[in-house]
């Protein structure tokens, strides 16, 4: 596997975890979702965050709102349910325990 292969596989399972952790900090913008993200090096196309949108309002652990902009048409924003908080919730308990254990075997010497 190479260096970018091993990369993109690991912020393809990381970014519903980085997008939830954006959105637990209150009422967010797609647009600020993907700056962020974009930043972060998490993604680079802006085609990866709507599936997952979708995916994560199926499974409601966010949910949507309609806000008039100064700018344009109205925006769509998202807030983490209380469903979501719980997921998001586990889902740093899983980054917690998967980090001790990469370091763990990093840190250990022969």
């Amino acid at each position: 596997m190479s260096t970018t292969n091993f990369k993109t596989q690991i912020r393809k399972g990381l970014i519903e975890f980085c997008v939830l952790q954006i959105i637990s900090r209150g009422e967010v913008y797609t647009t600020d979702i993907i700056v962020e993200l974009q930043k972060s090096k998490m993604i680079v196309v802006e085609g990866t965050l709507y599936p997952l949108l979708n995916r994560l309002k199926s499974s409601n652990y966010v949910d949507y709102s309609w806000k008039e902009s100064k700018q344009g048409p109205p925006r769509k924003y998202y807030v983490l349910t209380k469903e979501g908080i719980d997921h998001l919730k586990e889902l740093n308990l899983s980054w917690i325990e998967v980090d001790k254990a990469v370091k763990k075997i990093i840190n250990t010497k022969k």
